[in-house]
């Protein structure tokens, strides 16, 4: 952790909404001011999409029916650690992009499925965010949980989760639900071992809960809405944590426990603005005091 170069990180699975929170941080962001070095979890995959291909039909051959990208096999863990590591020294570090599809391959360069080449994280920068699968991932000689000032998990409740990968690869990439019902199965040990551990980690979770059935993700027909859902948010250490001015704020909100605010799931959006936007700027203030 450093006070002259912070960093946040964003942890949850595939498709549990992250890109959505890194949007409310960039609106905190521009709002205050506050200049970011973005990094993205899938610039750390060991391979390409291509090689990734490959390489898990070779692991099948050899009967490993569980390689998935969330494990350490198939990540760069050592060059993501040292990456946050460097940056909180130094402000700076490598980073590169993977490249998704064809609009980001127009404007990163480079074709769909591949990484951009390695480059240095601009500088100056107020902090470091990082948006992926291993924000808070500390397994065996790795800890990069260890250099993250603000950790935060994203995460939905199992079934919602399946559900909401299973429409996005119906919809989007054209699998079938016995496909994707597959790629949940092989990647169950390294989402226990990997993925459910860093939640542990993180400082703040929030976790969606849907209000509707979805005893059956396999046949659900549609993803439960936000109205459909609430947000249980879990601090890690709940001192300095002003719950009766969130509860007055966020309309139909509740505490669960004494570390845990329950809230509408239509409300996440202004309940993350009023819960990060201060601990952003205590970052940012300690950092420019500091300098």
């Amino acid at each position: 952790m450093s006070i002259h170069h912070p960093i946040i990180s964003v942890t949850g699975s595939s498709g549990a909404g992250t890109t959505s929170v890194r949007r409310i941080f960039e609106q905190i962001f521009r709002r205050e001011d506050v200049l970011a070095a973005y990094i993205e979890g899938d610039a750390y995959h060991r391979y390409d999409r291509a090689e990734m291909k490959r390489v898990m039909s070779e692991e099948a051959s050899r009967g490993n029916h569980h390689y998935s990208h969330f494990g350490p096999d198939s990540n760069l863990f050592e060059e993501l650690e040292e990456t946050f590591r460097s940056y909180s020294q130094t402000g700076t570090g490598k980073y590169r992009h993977y490249v998704h599809d064809d609009k980001e391959a127009a404007e990163y360069g480079g074709a769909p499925g591949t990484f951009t080449p390695w480059e240095p994280i601009p500088t100056p920068t107020d902090l470091l965010f990082y948006e992926g699968l291993h924000g808070a991932v500390a397994s065996g000689n790795i800890d990069v949980a260890r250099y993250a000032d603000l950790k935060i998990g994203v995460v939905p409740v199992i079934n919602l989760e399946w559900i909401q990968k299973i429409h996005r690869d119906r919809s989007h990439r054209g699998y079938s639900t016995e496909a994707v019902t597959d790629t949940i199965l092989r990647r169950m040990p390294d989402y226990v071992n990997y993925i459910c551990p860093q939640f542990t980690h993180t400082d703040i979770n929030f976790q969606r809960v849907p209000t509707v059935d979805t005893s059956n993700p396999f046949i659900a027909r549609w993803i439960p809405t936000a109205d459909e859902s609430i947000v249980v948010i879990r601090f890690k250490s709940p001192r300095g944590i002003d719950f009766p001015y969130l509860l007055s704020m966020i309309q139909g909100s509740w505490m669960s426990r004494a570390n845990s605010i329950v809230i509408p799931g239509g409300k996440l959006d202004i309940a993350m603005q009023l819960i990060l936007t201060p601990m952003i700027l205590n970052l940012v203030e300690k950092k420019r005091r500091a300098a």
